[in-house]
């Protein structure tokens, strides 16, 4: 058990170290551990506070119920 706590104790103060050395990096790498949990949190916790999502955007353009004029000018003819 003892081996054990060697091992997360040099864990730590290697993590210590780096983040007094190359805080850009260490900050980055615990930033990008944490997202995966925001991801997957974050959802059911918006809805849990009332959030709706928006209605879907419509994909086309409404086409009028009536015949087409034909297009005059600008070198249609």
């Amino acid at each position: 058990m003892a081996s054990l706590l060697g091992g997360f104790r040099g864990t730590y103060r290697y993590l210590q170290r780096q983040a007094h050395e190359n805080p850009v990096i260490f900050y980055s790498c615990v930033i990008g551990g944490i997202g995966p949990f925001i991801a997957f949190g974050v959802p059911p916790v918006r809805e849990r506070f009332g959030y709706v999502p928006p209605p879907p955007l419509p994909m086309g353009y409404p086409v009028p119920n009536r015949p087409r004029r034909e297009v005059t000018g600008y070198e249609d003819e």
